[in-house]
């Protein structure tokens, strides 16, 4: 914890010190529905090649999705397992990816962050356009913007953010290739989003990564998003944090912060048999495997989260003029 501490101070500082500008974070653009609303669906560590029950969310997503009436759907990591993509021309991109999201419904822009068993692969290949050749659903990059009118959602490669990923890294390989050195990125990409989220001008400001903020399950909270990212996330009034990671469904409120903290990390192999309290509220926890939905409009958040089978299993709101709906 000393070291850790340490280094925490030292980042800290290496930020204060950094006067140099740097690149600003890409941005697209997706319209909101005439009415001025969106919905969405939210998965995350899915890529198995249809096993896991990943072809079976993958089927409910799609009910759901023409239900909802979607427009687009958010990936929150780990999208090929175990070691993820070989290089731009791996099947599994199609076995894991085309092949299983069929339905009509979710033949819509998927808009993806990277996990950590993605940095295992070629990351440059999950990156390259020529897999948006391959299928033009796919985009994804290490940390951008995405504005869709009522809410700016921000997404952050939160891999190399962890410590342990670089100096115990076990029996695997990361690439690191346009990342290193960790004591610059963690910098750098903390002013980017810092004026990023400064600059928005949206009613609804969401934060997307890997990792855990806050978690219950396995792999728990994550100390250096914790020392990092939150403070940042709280400076600018940021609303939801929305992350994978942990193979489970969950939603845990910031006692300290208006912060809502959403896992959807259910997208194909789950069922881990871990749950550790944390000090903040747990509103909600599913181990097991399902995916989320989001639907916003200028004044309201709905939040459902289903199971394998569809089937709703928790439904939250929040509006903006009382912040939380109990």
């Amino acid at each position: 914890m000393a070291g850790f501490a340490r280094e925490t101070m030292a980042l800290a500082i290496l930020l204060l010190a950094i006067l140099a500008c740097s690149a600003e974070l890409q941005r697209f653009e997706s319209p909101a529905k005439p009415d001025g609303s969106l919905s969405i669906l939210i998965v995350g560590d899915w890529g198995r090649k249809g096993q896991f029950n990943q072809s079976q969310v993958a089927t409910q997503m799609g009910r759901i999705g023409e239900e909802l009436d979607i427009d687009f759907v958010v990936s929150t990591g780990d999208n090929f397992y175990e070691d993820g993509l070989t290089g731009v021309d791996d099947k599994a991109f199609e076995e894991s990816f085309t092949n299983i999201y069929t339905s009509k419904s979710l033949q819509t822009q998927w808009y993806s962050v990277l996990g950590n068993h993605d940095y295992r692969g070629d990351v440059l290949a999950q990156l390259s356009p020529v897999l948006r050749n391959i299928d033009g659903r796919w985009l994804c990059l290490r940390n951008f913007i995405l504005n869709a009118e009522i809410v700016d959602f921000f997404f952050v490669d939160t891999t190399p953010l962890v410590e342990s990923y670089w100096t115990n890294p076990e029996d695997h390989h990361y690439d690191w290739r346009e990342v290193a050195p960790r004591e610059n990125y963690i910098p750098n990409l903390l002013k980017d989003l810092d004026a990023a989220l400064k600059e928005s001008t949206a009613p609804w400001k969401i934060v997307v990564g890997h990792h855990t903020m806050r978690s219950v399950s396995e792999h728990g909270d994550t100390p250096e998003l914790l020392a990092f990212l939150l403070p940042v996330l709280k400076d600018n009034g940021v609303d939801l944090y929305v992350n994978g990671h942990d193979h489970c469904l969950e939603h845990i409120s910031s006692k300290d912060s208006p912060i809502q903290y959403l896992t959807s990390g259910g997208g194909s192999k789950a069922w881990r048999g871990v749950f550790t309290p944390n000090s903040d509220k747990l509103r909600f926890f599913h181990d097991g495997q399902g995916f989320m939905s989001l639907q916003l409009t200028v004044a309201a958040a709905n939040i459902v989260f289903y199971d394998v089978f569809g089937q709703e299993l928790y439904r939250w709101s929040v509006t903006k003029s009382l912040r939380a709906a109990e």
